[in-house]
């Protein structure tokens, strides 16, 4: 499972992004800091890989659970930056480091990757 928390500027909070594939669970990060791993997700996403060897495409499915706090083009917009993290090598060192090896984790350089402004 690797954790993971997105600040977001297509979007009023922050999240965390708990993922164990194929699923990916995004919740508000102020309710996962206050229920821990009760807190209820606000969007979760599944991936089938039915037909990744032989069709080379897998199918993924979003369902927004709180649509009075995330709209769906906000959960898109989250889904694409997450998978943008675990798709490319580069920002995947950030995700690992982020896991791994806390202590040399800088959030500024997630801003940087997502070429938000760092203050």
């Amino acid at each position: 499972m690797n954790p993971w928390i997105i600040c977001c500027s297509n979007v009023p909070f922050c999240f965390d992004v708990t993922v164990q594939m194929p699923h990916m669970l995004f919740t508000g990060l102020e309710d996962y800091k206050a229920r821990g791993t009760q807190a209820s997700p606000y969007f979760t996403v599944t991936h089938y890989t039915e037909y990744a060897d032989s069709k080379d495409v897998v199918l993924i499915r979003g369902d927004v659970v709180f649509t009075s706090k995330l709209s769906d083009s906000e959960a898109k917009w989250l889904l694409e930056t997450a998978q943008s993290f675990y798709l490319n090598d580069v920002r995947y060192k950030l995700v690992e480091r982020f896991n791994k090896k806390t202590h040399e984790f800088e959030f500024k350089d997630v801003l940087g990757a997502l070429e938000m402004p760092v203050l």
